[in-house]
């Protein structure tokens, strides 16, 4: 986690100073759209060096250069470098580098960092879930009546909208928001923090769901694809929340 954190928080320096940048060039006419590219891809290069120098031989997934293989086969880094674009394109403060490292095909850390607000979350298999060395726990609201639910929408170049506005149609009424940040990793650690009750999303990547998972279980949560089996890294559907709301979720998604 040491190695995890050092590395997140070089990126991160990066980020905020790509972001404050972003923020300036919303005035400008050309857009901030390759700007945010170089960001995106200058965060990526600053995280492959710097876990490829402490954990020399491991492999990786990255969102932009795809896999990146090394020596040791057991070990895999899954990383997003910049999660959230949209967000950060539009200078809005709500994204963050993701990271989760897999053992032997099982998600055993994960990481993710907001440099927009300092929030680091990490969590290690059987170590629990942190908000900045703050032990954090799920919610433990039992009625869907009272819960916040999170979600992403898909939008213009993703599939299943028809899906999407049904399922959507199906849970507003047994809830008390629904609420859509744009940062999927971020949706599950605030699910992790008990800020939100649960999330439901499909057809994500694993960089964008792994540390979030291991997250929200180390949390007391419960995460599961939307047909409640194990299968979310390989599906990209997943549904994460206390024991209860994810059961109530996965039923009402099921009909």
């Amino acid at each position: 986690m040491n190695v995890m954190t050092a590395a997140a928080r070089k990126a991160g320096r990066a980020l905020a100073r790509d972001f404050g940048e972003v923020e300036q060039l919303q005035v400008s006419q050309k857009g901030p759209a390759n700007f945010v590219t170089a960001a995106d891809q200058r965060s990526e290069e600053i995280l492959h060096q710097e876990l490829a120098r402490t954990r020399p031989g491991y492999c990786f997934l990255f969102e932009e250069r795809g896999v990146v293989e090394g020596a040791d086969k057991s070990h895999r880094w899954i990383i997003d470098p910049l999660d959230g674009t949209t967000n950060f394109l539009h200078g809005i403060p709500l994204f963050a580098i993701s990271m989760a490292l897999e053992r032997d095909g099982e998600i055993v850390a994960g990481l993710i960092y907001n440099p927009a607000s300092g929030e680091l979350f990490t969590a290690e298999r059987g170590g629990g879930a942190f908000l900045n060395d703050r032990r954090i726990r799920v919610a433990a609201r039992q009625e869907m009546g009272d819960c916040v639910i999170a979600t992403g929408i898909p939008h213009r170049g993703r599939p299943d909208h028809e899906l999407f506005l049904k399922e959507c149609a199906d849970v507003m009424p047994q809830v008390a928001g629904i609420r859509r940040c744009g940062a999927a990793a971020l949706d599950l650690a605030w699910v992790a923090a008990g800020r939100f009750d649960g999330f439901w999303e499909r057809n994500l990547n694993p960089w964008d769901i792994a540390a979030g998972a291991i997250m929200v279980r180390e949390a007391g949560g419960f995460v599961s694809d939307t047909d409640g089996r194990q299968k979310w890294l390989a599906t990209g559907d997943i549904i994460a929340g206390n024991e209860v709301v994810s059961r109530e979720l996965t039923k009402i998604l099921k009909n």
